[in-house]
């Protein structure tokens, strides 16, 4: 598997070539997570080149995490420059979505368009999570799984949500949701210009719709697709991966970021 070196650090990822001259997505996981959240069809997507990235201290990644989203984002960055990327679509699910509207904000001219899956410019943790991964990580674990899937997925399903997420450290884990409990950037999110796809599902308890509306009001140029009895891990989720997929093909497909990413920069300053 190809390795990026950012810093003294090892990103692992996954690349799917696409298409000469085809947009460049980048799929940052959630926390706890590992970029096998993103599901195969949208990871071997046909048409753009796909990197999908084990953040610092996930999956296959070195490294010990991060403390903060900022540190995350500037982790995102420095992996697409080390792979010497032009200008590319951030997609990020929950706290890769806090990333991608971090980046966007710090870092506009380097990025075409944003994803952003089942997340929020203000990503509330209760305190029961941040305390249990503390003490009792697997507990917790199954607890987060089964806020994450929607009512009545399969048993199967769960029991791979909360294998996954114990394959990064608890300490790792811990740090992830206390940095999504510190991020705010409420105040700075209609800043963006960039074209934005905005995607959750209607049953997401852990970034419920509300956060997206939001999220479509204040993002100049960006649009919601809200999908029907979908849960946090909208992107997984057997009856709801296929419109997630839809959805980012018809958006890449229509090729309007690469116009609006044009004047970016005029509408970033406002």
């Amino acid at each position: 598997m190809p390795q990026a070196l950012v810093g003294e650090e090892r990103i692992h990822y996954q690349r799917h070539l696409g298409a000469a001259g085809g947009p460049q997505l980048v799929l940052v996981h959630g926390a706890g997570g590992t970029l096998m959240h993103w599901p195969g069809e949208l990871r071997r997507l046909p048409g753009p080149t796909v990197y999908a990235l084990d953040l610092p201290g996930h999956g296959q990644s070195g490294g010990g995490g991060r403390v903060s989203i900022a540190e995350y984002a500037a982790a995102v960055h420095s992996f697409a420059e080390a792979l010497q990327l032009p200008p590319f679509v951030l997609a990020g699910h929950s706290m890769g979505g806090a990333i991608a509207l971090e980046l966007a904000l710090r870092w506009p001219g380097h990025l075409a368009g944003l994803i952003l899956v089942g997340t929020g410019a203000r990503l509330r943790v209760a305190p029961e999570i941040l305390a249990g991964l503390l003490t009792d990580y697997q507990r917790t674990s199954d607890i987060i799984a089964r806020w994450a899937y929607r009512d009545g997925v399969d048993q199967a399903t769960l029991m791979e949500g909360a294998r996954i997420l114990r394959h990064v450290p608890a300490s790792v884990t811990y740090r992830d949701y206390a940095a999504c409990d510190a991020f705010d950037r409420r105040q700075d999110v209609p800043r963006i210009g960039l074209p934005a796809l905005i995607v959750c599902g209607s049953a997401d308890r852990m970034t419920p719709p509300r956060f997206s509306q939001w999220l479509e009001e204040q993002l100049p140029r960006s649009q919601l697709v809200l999908i029907p009895e979908a849960g946090h891990m909208v992107m997984l989720e057997a009856q709801s991966k296929p419109r997630v997929v839809d959805a980012v093909r018809d958006f890449l497909k229509a090729g309007q970021f690469c116009a609006k990413h044009a004047d970016q920069e005029g509408m970033s300053g406002r």
